[in-house]
């Protein structure tokens, strides 16, 4: 061929594009190569220099090497030579693994900020409730006392029932009772004596009951409180009331004794 031929051949455009455009496969470089030569081999002619215009032209190469970047993409990238994916997407994991990390600290701490709002809250509550209620235990030993002498009668006993279902739906409960084993923690004793009818510390009267709200204890019940014996165990109840009948009838024989005395006639200074 000669060169004038040649010159209005135009030049040459290889089809390098690893995606077939009619099959959508991917083509081997082999194939490629091969695919090339056959069409050098062919004679086929050489487009003009007008050709980029045209289908199959030079945009056609373009959009296969965008095609073939795209599938090497969702391939898993280039490979760094020995088989690993390339340190883009080792950042990416990085990337990814740290954050993740950040998530779940920070979901942990809200987590905890919520359980420490919430204790808080029914920490406060518990305490307002108990200010309150502390507030009302005089009118309810005044209700209590107004029952014991049945003076609670007509319209102040509808009243004291209400109020009394009220506090009692707020958690406001009593405790006291006679016959309990004394506890310093809830008893306040402001009575003490012996008797040789209990075996330890007990409550022989409540002078005052108690109240609380859940555990919290709002005033402590206040009672009288027997022992069985002294420390040195030889004392109970009888001895001591033994004990003071003698010293009145001391006292008594000693002012009798001080009134004869008082009595007795004077000496006559004549005789």
């Amino acid at each position: 061929m000669s060169v004038p031929e040649e010159q209005s051949q135009g030049p040459v455009i290889r089809d390098r594009r690893r995606i077939d455009p009619v099959t959508g496969q991917i083509r081997e470089p082999a194939q490629s190569a091969s695919e090339g030569q056959q069409a050098r081999g062919t004679g086929q002619a050489r487009p003009g220099k007008h050709s980029a215009s045209k289908p199959g032209g030079v945009r056609a190469d373009a959009a296969g090497s965008a095609g073939a970047e795209a599938a090497e993409a969702e391939q898993g990238g280039p490979s760094n030579g020995d088989g690993r994916p390339g340190g883009k997407e080792d950042d990416l994991v990085v990337k990814l693994a740290e954050r993740t990390a950040d998530l779940q600290r920070v979901q942990a701490e809200y987590a905890n900020y919520r359980k420490r709002v919430d204790r808080d809250r029914a920490a406060v509550r518990e305490f307002a409730l108990a200010a309150v209620l502390s507030e009302l235990l005089p009118v309810l030993d005044d209700i209590g006392r107004a029952r014991e002498h049945e003076e609670l009668t007509g319209g102040f006993k509808a009243v004291a029932d209400r109020l009394e279902s009220a506090t009692a739906k707020l958690g406001l409960t009593t405790f006291g009772e006679p016959g309990e084993t004394f506890d310093p923690n809830i008893h306040e004793a402001l009575m003490h004596s012996y008797s040789p009818e209990v075996t330890e510390p007990t409550c022989v009267q409540v002078l005052q009951p108690g109240y609380k709200v859940g555990e919290r204890i709002l005033r402590p019940a206040r009672v009288a409180v027997a022992e069985p014996s002294d420390p040195s165990g030889s004392r109970t109840t009888n001895d001591d009331e033994s004990s003071e009948d003698r010293d009145q009838g001391e006292e008594a024989g000693e002012a009798d004794t001080a009134d004869a005395d008082g009595q007795a006639p004077a000496p006559d200074d004549g005789d």
